[in-house]
């Protein structure tokens, strides 16, 4: 008996405990107002975080009060595991009286609690009947009438669009001036090089490659006899490279002394065997031939002051016609944009007019 009473005092302790865990109130955003204005009845309900709460849809509002609406604010964590839910109601009056608000009745897991209760005072506005003619209905809504030749907002109005206009030709011409590759034309600055300066690069180069020509005596000989040929050629001014070394000899013969000359002809005849014959030489007749050579070079050079002349690319037709589309492209793009630059401000200064 003992055990099934103090089970009973547990439960209703337990009960109890629970009842005073949740907590509800309202309150008035005020407690007066004027006929026509409005105020928020706010419910609040905390409990646990877990537990149901369901507040009234329609309140129990006495006759003259209107409920207009309601909306539900966040939810507010509180101390320990409990959140305060709140609801609030949208009330609005026409008759000037004191009304009671009776208390709401907000349900928490299936339990109604009640909250405390309220008075709203309506007041009204006291009028003069006396002076009636100073006072004046609503008016009408006007019909103002739309004049685009009269009004002040035309012109900015067409300019507005002339404006966007031109900003998308803008655009677009922008486009199709970044597509295009551009084409620089640059002044390059040639040194020219005399011919004997030519040649003795030339079998620098050779010099340079030494161990590559001497596996190779063909392959020598063709470079040094070309390189004289081509000095031969601009240093006498006739077509050594597409004559015969005997040919380039009796040419010579009127110019150059005659040991030079032997030492050329011999030179241009072990060429001929090496290259046609395929005549071996030794390697201490490789540099003897190509000693001769630059002794040839350097007993038969002109030393001229060296010019250096600007060489300007030329362009072809297509190359021309693409230039001349991007400078009027580049010149429309400049006149178009100062045109809207112009506009800009003067429409901003038309709006500022107006305002």
């Amino acid at each position: 008996m003992k055990r099934h009473i103090t089970t009973l005092a547990l439960l209703i302790l337990t009960l109890h405990l629970s009842a005073q865990q949740v907590k509800v109130e309202s309150s008035l955003s005020s407690v007066e107002m004027l006929v026509g204005e409005q105020v928020e009845l706010s419910v609040k309900a905390t409990a646990d975080k877990d537990a149901t709460v369901e507040f009234p849809e329609e309140a129990l509002i006495p006759q003259g009060v209107e409920v207009l609406g309601f909306n539900d604010a966040p939810d507010l964590l509180v101390d320990g595991d409990q959140v305060c839910r709140q609801r609030n109601y949208v009330l609005t009056s026409f008759v000037d009286t004191l009304y009671y608000l009776p208390p709401l009745k907000v349900k928490v897991n299936g339990k109604e609690f009640p909250t405390n209760k309220l008075a709203l005072k309506v007041l009204t506005v006291d009028v003069d009947t006396t002076k009636f003619d100073e006072y004046f209905g609503p008016k009408d809504v006007q019909d103002n009438p739309f004049d685009w030749e009269l009004d002040d907002f035309s012109v900015p109005f067409w300019l507005s669009i002339v404006f966007v206009v031109l900003m998308a030709l803008f655009f677009y011409l922008y486009l199709r001036l970044r597509d295009n590759k551009p084409i620089i034309a640059r002044i390059r600055i040639v040194k020219r090089l005399l011919p004997h300066q030519k040649a003795m690069k030339a079998i620098e180069e050779i010099k340079a490659d030494k161990i590559v020509t001497a596996e190779d005596p063909k392959e020598y000989y063709t470079r040094l006899t070309d390189a004289l040929r081509k000095y031969i050629e601009e240093r006498y001014g006739f077509s050594a490279m597409e004559m015969t070394s005997s040919e380039i000899i009796d040419q010579l013969m009127k110019n150059a002394d005659q040991e030079s000359l032997n030492e050329l002809h011999q030179l241009f005849l072990t060429a001929d065997l090496v290259k046609f014959a395929k005549y071996s030489t030794l390697i201490n007749e490789n540099d003897a031939n190509l000693v001769n050579a630059v002794d040839f070079i350097n007993k038969t050079k002109i030393e001229q002051p060296v010019n250096a002349e600007p060489v300007k690319p030329e362009l072809t037709v297509e190359e021309q016609r693409s230039k001349r589309s991007r400078t009027a492209l580049i010149i429309s793009l400049s006149v178009i944009f100062a045109s809207c630059m112009v506009l800009f401000i003067y429409i901003a200064y038309c709006i500022y007019e107006v305002l």
